[in-house]
């Protein structure tokens, strides 16, 4: 039978769908997303002075400046990214501005909110040069070998320079300071997206079977097993113990996601509780952490007073469901951490379990839609990439909420955009980007004009 069937025929390709680009209601959402900071900087004026800070309409402006800026970036460059991501962002960010203002007018001597707006416009400025530059997510595979060789190097920096608060991870020069950790691990994850697309089916049909695991040959496994290794255990070295969590929940996320194999996600968390059990028996540093979180209280019994989680869970009952108000609370009593790891305490004690929930939920949101872009794609790369960056917000969100509430040991690391810390909140806006850019393509991949 001669001609062509409809057997044979090449499978057609989707049809183009007019998809609408959604930027006015990611303008809409921007102002939002600037006044709701500004009331917060009123407000705490107004409990603190009675009257409005002089710098309220200055520190508007600004936020509304950088916010309209990379808005701009993404209409221009991205016009069908998703429209709930810089928006969620730049509120983020401006509340966490907001918590370290408050928190400035107990600390007169030790201001961080002028250097967190400064770090912060860094971070919209690379946001938006990732946005114009990066015109497809899928130029980043290129550089994986280069992007892991950049995240060790990275790593190790901190060795060389002394600890602070019992961890080496930190690089300081004069009164300049930057945690290379932060970096890496955006490089790690393009690393690892980038591997584990290229072998994805050697990882999950090769190999031989243990029990009911299917294991792949060394040959596939054993590069990034050996990187993941080193790199964990450079932070093992560092006493870096929350980055190594992430960088290992990272690893088990992807691994899991490339195979589609639920046992990684079991031998995962059986090598985490042998991991941790291992370390906060050996190391002093971690130990410390452990019994804290054990016995958080044992400080007052012995008349030492209340330690730092102690204070943080004082904070939170004070807040109760509706907050003492900004301004209003005492969670400056937690001593030198109160504007980076306790940070949460804070917005726990003055807005209440009501406004805390809703912090929770903006992060909920915001990985959730780098799950959704990530999964609408149809090539593996970025699917991985957009799953992986998603997964790195999470994972500091979970680990963070669990230590100041004390629901697991806590650990070194910043909140997402809330906490003080400059390499933190640049990091997050390279993040924030990447997802803007993967999402832009996986809608217009509908629409006839993603790059082939």
């Amino acid at each position: 039978m001669t001609g062509t069937t409809a057997d044979t025929a090449a499978p057609t390709a989707i049809p183009a769908v007019r998809l609408p680009r959604r930027r006015g209601t990611e303008l809409g959402l921007l102002v939002l997303a600037v006044l709701l900071p500004v009331y917060g900087y009123c407000a705490v004026g107004l409990a603190k002075s009675g009257s409005i800070p002089p710098g309220a309409a200055g520190y508007g402006a600004g936020l509304g400046a950088l916010a309209l800026l990379a808005h701009l970036a993404v209409r221009i460059r991205a016009p069908y990214a998703d429209p709930l991501l810089l928006p969620i962002a730049v509120l983020l960010n401006g509340i966490g501005l907001v918590l370290i203002y408050r928190l400035d007018l107990e600390t007169p001597a030790d201001r961080a909110a002028p250097t967190q707006l400064v770090w912060s416009t860094l971070g919209v400025g690379l946001f938006i040069a990732v946005v114009v530059l990066v015109r497809d997510h899928r130029v980043l595979q290129r550089y994986a070998y280069l992007s892991v060789a950049g995240a060790l190097l990275l790593l190790m920096a901190p060795i060389f320079f002394p600890a602070v608060n019992g961890a080496k991870i930190w690089i300081r020069l004069g009164g300049f300071s930057i945690q290379p950790g932060e970096f890496a691990k955006v490089l790690l994850a393009v690393f690892f997206a980038s591997y584990l697309a290229a072998n994805r089916h050697a990882l999950a049909y090769t190999g031989r079977r243990v029990w009911k695991l299917q294991l792949p040959t060394g040959r596939v496994l054993g590069p990034i097993v050996a990187i993941w290794l080193f790199s964990v255990g450079v932070l093992v070295l560092e006493r870096d113990l929350g980055t190594s969590m992430l960088f290992f929940g990272l690893f088990v996320i992807l691994l899991y996601v490339a195979t589609g194999r639920t046992g990684w996600v079991a031998v995962g968390l059986l090598l985490a509780a042998l991991g941790a059990f291992a370390v906060g028996g050996l190391e002093p540093h971690v130990h410390s952490r452990i019994e804290d979180w054990l016995h958080p209280f044992a400080s007052i019994d012995a008349g030492q007073g209340p330690g730092q989680l102690a204070q943080s869970l004082f904070a939170f009952s004070a807040g109760g469901m509706l907050g003492t108000g900004l301004g209003l609370g005492h969670s400056i009593l937690i001593g030198f951490a109160a504007k980076s790891d306790f940070i949460l305490a804070t917005a726990g004690e003055e807005l209440g379990l009501t406004g805390l929930s809703a912090i929770i939920l903006l992060y909920g949101l915001l990985v959730e839609r780098g799950f959704r872009a990530g999964l609408a794609l149809r090539e593996p790369f970025g699917r991985l990439l957009s799953l992986g960056l998603a997964s790195i917000v999470a994972l500091q969100v979970f680990v963070i909420t669990g230590g100041v509430t004390g629901l697991i040991p806590l650990t070194g690391m910043a909140m997402p955009f809330l906490a003080q810390g400059g390499s933190s909140v640049v990091t997050n806006w390279i993040i924030v980007a990447l997802l803007i850019r993967i999402s832009d393509s996986a809608r217009s991949q509908y629409d006839g004009t993603a790059p082939p």
